[in-house]
Protein backbone atom coordinates (compact mmCIF):
# COMPACT_ATOMS: atom_id res chain seq x y z
CA UNK A 1 0.00 0.00 0.00
CA UNK A 2 1.23 3.38 -0.65
CA UNK A 3 1.03 6.38 2.11
CA UNK A 4 -2.30 7.17 3.14
CA UNK A 5 -2.80 10.46 1.23
CA UNK A 6 -3.43 12.22 4.53
CA UNK A 7 0.41 11.15 5.14
CA UNK A 8 0.14 9.06 7.83
CA UNK A 9 -1.77 6.37 9.83
CA UNK A 10 -2.09 2.95 10.26
CA UNK A 11 -2.94 0.60 7.17
CA UNK A 12 -5.16 -2.98 7.16
CA UNK A 13 -5.31 -5.15 4.43
CA UNK A 14 -7.23 -8.28 3.81
CA UNK A 15 -6.01 -11.03 1.42
CA UNK A 16 -8.85 -13.39 0.47
CA UNK A 17 -9.15 -15.97 -1.44
CA UNK A 18 -9.75 -19.82 -1.62
CA UNK A 19 -6.83 -22.28 -0.24
CA UNK A 20 -4.15 -22.59 -2.79
CA UNK A 21 -4.85 -20.13 -4.85
CA UNK A 22 -1.72 -17.87 -3.97
CA UNK A 23 -2.80 -15.45 -1.08
CA UNK A 24 0.22 -15.75 0.50
CA UNK A 25 2.21 -14.69 -1.86
CA UNK A 26 0.52 -11.54 -2.49
CA UNK A 27 0.09 -10.62 1.08
CA UNK A 28 3.91 -10.95 1.25
CA UNK A 29 4.48 -8.82 -1.14
CA UNK A 30 2.02 -6.17 0.43
CA UNK A 31 3.71 -6.24 3.44
CA UNK A 32 6.82 -5.44 1.87
CA UNK A 33 5.54 -1.72 0.71
CA UNK A 34 3.19 -0.99 3.58
CA UNK A 35 4.74 1.72 5.29
CA UNK A 36 5.88 1.33 8.73
CA UNK A 37 7.03 -2.51 8.83
CA UNK A 38 3.75 -3.62 9.13
CA UNK A 39 2.85 -7.09 10.44
CA UNK A 40 1.54 -10.35 8.45
CA UNK A 41 -0.99 -12.46 10.22
CA UNK A 42 -2.23 -15.73 8.53
CA UNK A 43 -5.25 -17.56 9.32
CA UNK A 44 -3.56 -20.59 8.70
CA UNK A 45 -0.60 -19.33 11.65
CA UNK A 46 -4.34 -18.07 14.13
CA UNK A 47 -5.45 -21.74 13.50
CA UNK A 48 -2.78 -23.57 14.51
CA UNK A 49 -2.74 -21.06 18.18
CA UNK A 50 -6.53 -21.92 18.31
CA UNK A 51 -7.33 -25.53 16.93
CA UNK A 52 -5.44 -28.77 17.81
CA UNK A 53 -6.73 -30.61 14.72
CA UNK A 54 -8.40 -28.75 12.28
CA UNK A 55 -12.04 -30.43 10.75
CA UNK A 56 -12.86 -26.71 9.41
CA UNK A 57 -15.83 -26.23 10.88
CA UNK A 58 -18.35 -23.18 11.44
CA UNK A 59 -17.04 -23.27 15.32
CA UNK A 60 -13.47 -23.40 14.51
CA UNK A 61 -13.95 -20.52 11.83
CA UNK A 62 -15.45 -18.61 14.64
CA UNK A 63 -13.24 -19.13 17.33
CA UNK A 64 -9.81 -18.13 14.41
CA UNK A 65 -11.44 -14.97 13.06
CA UNK A 66 -12.14 -14.22 16.83
CA UNK A 67 -8.74 -14.65 17.29
CA UNK A 68 -7.34 -13.25 14.10
CA UNK A 69 -9.32 -10.06 14.99
CA UNK A 70 -8.17 -9.38 18.44
CA UNK A 71 -4.31 -9.34 17.32
CA UNK A 72 -5.46 -6.98 14.51
CA UNK A 73 -7.57 -4.50 16.97
CA UNK A 74 -4.45 -4.61 19.67
CA UNK A 75 -1.73 -3.82 16.56
CA UNK A 76 -4.30 -0.93 15.04
CA UNK A 77 -4.40 0.10 18.41
CA UNK A 78 -1.23 0.63 18.69
CA UNK A 79 -1.09 2.66 15.38
CA UNK A 80 0.05 -0.69 13.45
CA UNK A 81 -0.88 -1.19 9.96
CA UNK A 82 -1.22 -4.88 9.53
CA UNK A 83 -1.65 -7.50 6.61
CA UNK A 84 -3.81 -10.07 7.31
CA UNK A 85 -4.37 -13.60 4.61
CA UNK A 86 -6.86 -15.61 5.04
CA UNK A 87 -10.18 -17.07 2.68
CA UNK A 88 -12.51 -14.60 4.44
CA UNK A 89 -15.07 -16.79 2.41
CA UNK A 90 -17.99 -14.91 5.05
CA UNK A 91 -18.68 -11.42 3.90
CA UNK A 92 -19.36 -10.93 7.76
CA UNK A 93 -15.72 -11.19 8.20
CA UNK A 94 -14.93 -9.39 5.59
CA UNK A 95 -17.21 -6.52 6.99
CA UNK A 96 -15.75 -6.65 10.38
CA UNK A 97 -12.15 -6.29 9.34
CA UNK A 98 -13.83 -2.88 7.69
CA UNK A 99 -15.61 -1.56 10.81
CA UNK A 100 -12.12 -2.35 12.52
CA UNK A 101 -10.60 -0.54 10.22
CA UNK A 102 -12.70 2.59 10.81
CA UNK A 103 -12.45 2.06 14.42
CA UNK A 104 -9.09 2.65 14.56
CA UNK A 105 -9.29 5.48 11.41
CA UNK A 106 -7.26 3.07 9.57
CA UNK A 107 -6.69 2.73 5.80
CA UNK A 108 -8.80 -0.29 4.61
CA UNK A 109 -8.46 -2.29 1.18
CA UNK A 110 -9.98 -5.79 0.75
CA UNK A 111 -7.90 -7.69 -2.20
CA UNK A 112 -9.30 -10.18 -3.35
CA UNK A 113 -6.87 -13.50 -5.15
CA UNK A 114 -8.06 -15.42 -7.91
CA UNK A 115 -6.29 -18.79 -9.79
CA UNK A 116 -6.67 -20.82 -12.55
CA UNK A 117 -8.40 -24.02 -10.76
CA UNK A 118 -6.00 -26.51 -12.03
CA UNK A 119 -3.03 -24.64 -11.30
CA UNK A 120 -4.76 -24.32 -7.53
CA UNK A 121 -4.70 -28.41 -7.66
CA UNK A 122 -0.86 -28.84 -8.03
CA UNK A 123 0.08 -26.57 -6.09
CA UNK A 124 -1.83 -27.53 -3.05
CA UNK A 125 -0.46 -31.09 -3.88
CA UNK A 126 3.55 -29.36 -4.29
CA UNK A 127 2.95 -28.12 -0.80
CA UNK A 128 5.66 -28.97 1.75
CA UNK A 129 6.51 -27.44 5.37
CA UNK A 130 3.67 -25.24 4.36
CA UNK A 131 1.72 -23.65 7.22
CA UNK A 132 -1.64 -24.61 5.40
CA UNK A 133 -3.17 -27.77 5.58
CA UNK A 134 -5.80 -27.08 3.44
CA UNK A 135 -6.54 -30.01 0.67
CA UNK A 136 -8.09 -29.39 -2.61
CA UNK A 137 -11.00 -30.55 -1.03
CA UNK A 138 -11.38 -28.29 1.14
CA UNK A 139 -10.59 -25.62 -1.89
CA UNK A 140 -13.92 -27.70 -3.10
CA UNK A 141 -15.95 -26.87 -0.16
CA UNK A 142 -14.92 -23.33 0.25
CA UNK A 143 -15.48 -22.09 -3.51
CA UNK A 144 -19.07 -23.78 -2.35
CA UNK A 145 -19.35 -21.58 0.39
CA UNK A 146 -17.45 -18.21 -0.11
CA UNK A 147 -19.99 -15.29 -0.32
CA UNK A 148 -20.11 -13.04 -3.00
CA UNK A 149 -17.67 -10.05 -2.58
CA UNK A 150 -20.06 -6.78 -2.32
CA UNK A 151 -17.41 -4.46 -1.48
CA UNK A 152 -14.85 -2.37 -3.44
CA UNK A 153 -12.08 -4.22 -3.81
CA UNK A 154 -8.89 -5.40 -5.92
CA UNK A 155 -8.38 -8.53 -7.72
CA UNK A 156 -5.45 -10.24 -8.51
CA UNK A 157 -4.83 -12.89 -10.50
CA UNK A 158 -2.08 -15.60 -9.74
CA UNK A 159 -2.12 -18.05 -11.94
CA UNK A 160 0.79 -17.26 -13.29
CA UNK A 161 4.68 -17.02 -12.12
CA UNK A 162 5.55 -15.21 -8.70
CA UNK A 163 7.40 -12.91 -10.44
CA UNK A 164 4.12 -11.74 -12.72
CA UNK A 165 2.18 -12.00 -9.45
CA UNK A 166 4.38 -9.67 -7.80
CA UNK A 167 4.13 -7.53 -10.78
CA UNK A 168 0.69 -7.32 -10.67
CA UNK A 169 0.23 -7.04 -7.10
CA UNK A 170 2.59 -3.48 -7.58
CA UNK A 171 0.44 -2.75 -10.37
CA UNK A 172 -2.79 -2.28 -8.67
CA UNK A 173 -1.75 -1.34 -5.66
CA UNK A 174 0.87 1.20 -5.91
Amino acid sequence: MSARADGGGPELVVVCGLPGVGKTTVAETIRERVPGNADLLRTDIVRTDVVDDPDYTEDELRRVYDELFSRVDARLARGESVVVDGTFKRAMHRERARDLAAQHGATFRLVRVECDEDVVRARIAARTDDASDADFDVYKLYKEEFEPIEQPCITIDNSGSTAQTRECVIDALY
